[in-house]
């Protein structure tokens, strides 16, 4: 009976639904309203009829649904909510997978969509777009739904998502990314999809400083770009955002170059297509005068400034007053006039910017969204101006200007960097001028705030840093210390966020007057009679490119002993982060670049996650941190290190002893401006001597050696002998910084002689010398002793290099020979020469063999220390080729070539040169070569050393910690037959 029941309800839900659907076709085609109302009624009856465990609910609903849509679109029906909620219900009840699934996705995207098309609901469309990302995936190729859902209907929820404010949340990026993903390759709409998003992800960087938004929205604006070929309308636009994001924030946030260049290149393109008279002429005017005054501030080209300057006055005729964007020009025109005067001081150029500014001030109104720049910007002028008039009011203004800016911004905001960075201005030229301590105070603490502010980018807290510390050391501050250490902390990191040695050494040198820290910093703490901190600051402040790489190559056997798996994890790790460095290098195409940097960050950010945890053991906590003194102390095991300061405030030296507490050792004879003169001396002298005869005296370099010994060396051993009591023929290790590192110290002489006809001791005479790059690098090397293997001993020659790459070289063969007449028999022994002395056949060579000698042609690069280089046969086997070898079981290396110990004279604390790069590569104990090398009398040398380093040859002893020695004994052994600057020549470095 209840079967025959459902079945005659069934019959009549039919008759209804049949009844409904012939009368919304009479309604579609004439558009009677009686029609309409009929088929309502019609499908209500049967939704009415039909309980929601029936099959066929969700089809009652969806009838029902679609017919109100349809009087609701003509207008004859208000109640468009409902209707979406009838929509919503059917597709609860066609959940994933469900046959019908996809037809109700798109029957309530079509609800949605004409809801907000009459009411511009934004909800509305930002679900449109979720439900059509969800529905094209399930429309295949060539079907009817895929049809009618892939054509206008997501062409309208895409424009209508397109025409939405910018929203960078979560919520706003999700969404754009779902609106790109409605835009495959090929479709029209995906340029300006690709656009919004890049805008949603760079306010999303403006807001958090997150780097990583910044680098996505740069990779979308390419490829918008590339979409846009020339002859597109848009193409002007694109190329301006892509120019804006690479020269107006990532160069800011992280001082690449490249970025700035690429930049500008971008505007002058997007300025060609918008000539005299084009409506949009304004933007790249604007755009593109921006990133002169930039590139001006780094490099000083008066046409830059000249330029930008004519090219703002030009933008501000076509912002006349009323015009949106005559508030931004203003502060555009004025800033560069700004930066003119200070560099020029045309007095015209402030008076002038300080109007432009009060303008532009006028037109903003309080909540304009850039008030807070043009407030720091006229406080700024204000100060320059106060400092040429010293009247206060405009002090007092503008202080109170950046207290505004600083109220406008919430806490994280990167701008309020540059809100402390004019406010410390105006604190600091208040004191110079008024002398009232409380200023200096404020001024230091706004530096401290500048410096340490999280979401800015490195670049602008290492240039307060550093100012900070210039101002510290000029008005005797208490705070010079802590400036320094903060300054060498933001380096470091800033440093760490770039993958190759080469884009490392560019990103310091673009700090060029910060130089001179490492030394200013060790004599800050050494005036304060903080020794130890003396050591440890001068330490973290040199040889950044060796302390950064070598991160990557620290020994964990104690971790594999405390956590296998972390110390695993952290191998693992550092393999990866090393070879993306490696790969990025070679990189020259920009979007690729960009990738490859970005992958680099992200292994990075795991990296430093790994060696934090490993930081939170046990033992462990100081794990890749600067080396505190007790650490760096461990390279003074075997013999006092001698740190050689040269900086602007005073010169000494601190001699870090075996045991007990470093000595300072003042030269108060010595400046250095004298040190520079010596320096040049020595240059010029080396110079003269090679081509004089060898038996003539070198008068000129005895002066020197003189001057080296009486002002430099002698106070030092004066110490070791009396204070020390250091025995006579004890190693010694020297570690000079700055303009030390190009002056010959090891060769210090008095060239005196007693009343007995007995010569004065020179420093080789009293002690055996050897060099350390850094003090770091001596522990790292005696740590890498542990690891012993069976000698093996290579002598790689290359005296007929190929064209152009010097003259040959016509003792390399009977020099290869000596070595190895002179190598014991127990170490097994090949040679590499002639034709087989290949770049690939040297580096196998290093590779693969314990003790090398090397004779060729050594080359160092002052332009890119890292391309210093020894010349073989074919290619070059470069510094870098020699970093990215690890060769733990390395223990010797004699390079007999000219130039492998010298450094790179922009940045000598860096200690960059051939002879370092095969220490960092594993090689304990390196001689290496200061200036060029005679090869005709370098054999002499050679075959002394070898006589003395493996006496008795008999013996078969092979010990790399006995080659400063050797070479001592060796140049004594030689003098009558090879000239002074020949034997001063050779310097060991390491073990």
């Amino acid at each position: 009976m209840e079967c025959d029941l459902q079945s005659l309800v069934d019959c009549e839900m039919t008759r209804h639904t049949d009844a409904g659907h012939a009368q919304s076709a009479k309604y579609v085609a004439s558009e009677t309203v009686s029609h309409l109302n009929a088929a309502v009624e019609h499908f209500q009856l049967v939704l009415d009829q039909c309980p929601a465990s029936h099959l066929d609910h969700a089809a009652a609903l969806t009838n029902l649904a679609w017919a109100r849509l349809k009087g609701y679109i003509w207008n004859h029906l208000q109640d468009i909510d409902n209707t979406i909620s009838l929509f919503r219900d059917a597709l609860a009840l066609r959940p994933q997978h469900h046959p019908d699934h996809p037809l109700s996705l798109y029957n309530l995207t079509e609800a949605l969509t004409w809801r907000h098309s009459k009411k511009s609901t934004a909800a509305d469309i930002r679900e449109s777009a979720q439900l059509y990302h969800e529905l094209l995936p399930l429309c295949p190729e060539g079907t009817y739904l895929r049809s009618i859902a892939a054509g206008a209907g997501a062409d309208y929820v895409i424009a209508g998502c397109n025409k939405l404010p910018t929203d960078a949340s979560d919520e706003g990026i999700c969404l754009r990314r779902v609106v790109l993903d409605l835009c495959p390759v090929g479709h029209q709409r995906r340029p300006t999809a690709l656009d919004e998003l890049s805008h949603a992800l760079r306010s999303r960087f403006t807001q958090s400083g997150n780097i990583d938004y910044l680098d996505e929205c740069i990779q979308f604006r390419r490829e918008a770009v590339s979409l846009c070929p020339e002859g597109h309308t848009d193409r002007a636009v694109y190329l301006n955002n892509l120019a804006l994001s690479l020269g107006g924030y990532r160069f800011d946030h992280q001082g690449n170059p490249n970025d700035l260049d690429e930049a500008i290149s971008l505007h002058e393109e997007a300025l060609r297509l918008c000539p005299v008279g084009h409506k949009s002429r304004a933007f790249p005017l604007g755009n593109l005068g921006d990133d002169l005054v930039t590139r001006f501030n780094k490099r000083g080209a008066r046409d830059d400034i000249t330029r930008a300057i004519s090219l703002y006055r030009e933008a501000l005729t076509l912002c006349p007053p009323g015009h949106p964007r005559r508030d931004a020009t203003l502060n555009n025109l004025a800033l560069a006039l700004d930066t003119r005067y200070d560099k020029f001081n045309v007095s015209e150029d402030l008076n002038e910017a300080i109007d432009l500014y009060r303008e532009s001030l006028r037109l903003k109104g309080l909540d304009d969204p850039e008030r807070h720049v043009t407030l720091y910007n006229l406080s700024s002028v204000l100060c320059s101006r106060f400092r040429h008039t010293r009247k206060n009011e405009d002090v007092e203004e503008a202080i109170d200007l950046c207290q505004q800016s600083l109220e406008a911004l919430p806490s994280l905001h990167p701008s309020r960097h540059f809100s402390y960075m004019w406010l410390k201005e105006a604190y600091l030229s208040r004191y110079e001028v008024q002398l009232n301590p409380a200023d200096l105070l404020l001024a230091v603490e706004n530096f401290r705030l500048a410096s340490r502010h999280p979401t800015q980018g490195f670049p602008q807290r290492i240039i307060q840093a550093y100012n900070w510390t210039v101002a510290a050391e000029q008005h005797g501050h208490a705070s010079a210390l802590e400036a320094y250490t903060t300054f060498f902390e933001l380096l470091d990191a800033h440093l760490a966020t770039r993958s190759s040695a080469t884009s490392r050494r560019e990103a310091a040198a673009a700090f060029y007057p910060a130089i001179t820290l490492p030394v200013d910093a060790a004599s800050c703490a050494t005036r304060c009679d903080n020794l130890r901190h003396a050591v440890e600051l001068v330490e973290q402040g040199r040889g950044h490119q060796w302390s950064l790489a070598s991160r990557l190559k620290t020994p964990v056997e104690d971790l594999e002993s405390a956590n296998p798996t972390l110390a695993h994890n952290y191998l693992e790790l550092s393999k990866r982060v090393s070879n993306a460095a490696q790969s990025s290098a070679t990189i020259t195409d920009r979007a690729a670049a960009d990738h490859a940097a970005t992958e680099y960050r992200r292994l990075t950010r795991r990296w430093e996650a790994a060696v934090a945890e490993i930081r939170s053991i046990q033992g462990f906590s100081r794990f890749l941190l600067p080396p505190a003194y007790e650490d760096l102390h461990a390279a003074a095991r075997h013999g006092p290190v001698i740190i050689l300061i040269a900086s602007q405030y005073s010169c000494g030296a601190i001699i870090v002893p075996t045991s007990g507490d470093p000595h300072h050792v003042p030269l108060t004879s010595i400046s250095l401006a004298d040190l520079t003169i010596l320096k040049d001396r020595f240059t010029r002298a080396i110079r003269n001597a090679s081509r004089m005869n060898p038996t003539q005296p070198r008068n000129d370099l005895i002066v020197l050696l003189r001057i080296v010994w009486n002002e430099i060396m002698l106070p030092v051993v004066s110490v070791l002998e009396n204070v020390l009591k250091l025995k006579r023929h004890s190693r010694i290790w020297l570690c000079p910084t700055a303009t030390f590192t190009s002056i010959p110290l090891h060769a210090a002489n008095p060239f005196l002689t007693k009343a007995d006809r007995s010569k004065e001791p020179c420093l080789e005479d009293l002690y055996v010398c050897s060099y350390t790059p850094t003090l770091s690098a001596l522990v790292r090397s005696r740590q890498l002793m542990k690891k012993s293997a069976t000698p093996s001993f290579v002598t790689i020659g290359q005296g007929q290099p190929g064209a152009g790459q010097g003259k040959a070289l016509l003792a390399v063969d009977s020099e290869l020979e000596l070595v190895h007449k002179l190598v014991p028999a127990t170490a097994s022994h090949n040679t590499i020469s002639g034709d087989v002395a290949t770049r690939a056949g040297a580096l196998k060579a290093l590779e693969e063999n314990t003790w090398v000698h090397l004779a060729c042609h050594g080359k160092q690069d002052p332009a890119q220390p890292y391309h210093s280089h020894f010349v073989m046969r074919d290619e070059h086997v470069t510094l870098l080729d020699i970093m990215e070898r690890d060769i733990p079981h390395a223990e010797f290396a004699f390079l007999s070539a000219c130039h492998t110990a010298v450094g790179d004279k922009d940045t000598p604390d860096e200690v960059v040169h051939l002879a370092a790069g095969l220490q960092f590569a594993g090689f304990k104990s390196v001689i290496g070569t200061l200036w060029e090398v005679d090869d005709s009398v370098a054999k002499h040398v050679v075959e002394a050393f070898y006589k003395y380093m493996f006496h008795p040859k008999e013996a078969g002893v092979m010990d790399c910690t006995k080659a400063a020695w050797a070479l001592n004994c060796a140049t004594h052994s030689v003098k009558t037959k090879v000239p002074l600057e020949q034997r001063m020549v050779f310097v060991h470095i390491g073990v």
